[in-house]
């Protein structure tokens, strides 16, 4: 089992930024990738950015040249520096990471429990 804990979300200002941060503990885990989705009201959860255990990242258009993903594996933590925030960034953004378990096959994903972005114009 992986627990997630998700901190840093908020209210800012169009044009502000925030960090948020995500770290996962547990036992017998280790971390294939790890990301941040959103969700905001009356829209699908879409992927904002993932960065895989190797450093590879991957970000969705809309926030591509705003938001930065980065991981600290000895922490087990992901972090999603959050700048130039538009109106529309704004969404509960969840925490998912993808996981080897002991001898286990397989992924599995864990998510967090979400926290709440807001961007005000």
């Amino acid at each position: 089992q992986v627990q997630l804990v998700e901190s840093g979300g908020g209210l800012v200002q169009a044009g502000g930024s925030l960090r948020l941060s995500c770290a996962a503990s547990g036992s017998t885990f280790s971390i294939n990738t790890m990301g941040w989705y959103r969700q905001a009201p009356g829209k699908q959860r879409e992927l904002v950015a993932s960065i895989s255990s190797g450093g590879i990242t991957n970000y969705t258009d809309s926030v591509k040249g705003r938001f930065a993903i980065s991981g600290d594996n000895a922490k087990n933590t992901v972090y999603l520096q959050m700048n130039s925030l538009k109106p529309e960034d704004t969404a509960v953004y969840y925490c998912l990471s993808r996981v080897r378990i002991g001898s286990l096959l397989g992924l599995y994903d864990y998510w967090g429990q979400g926290t709440q972005v807001t961007v005000s114009s």
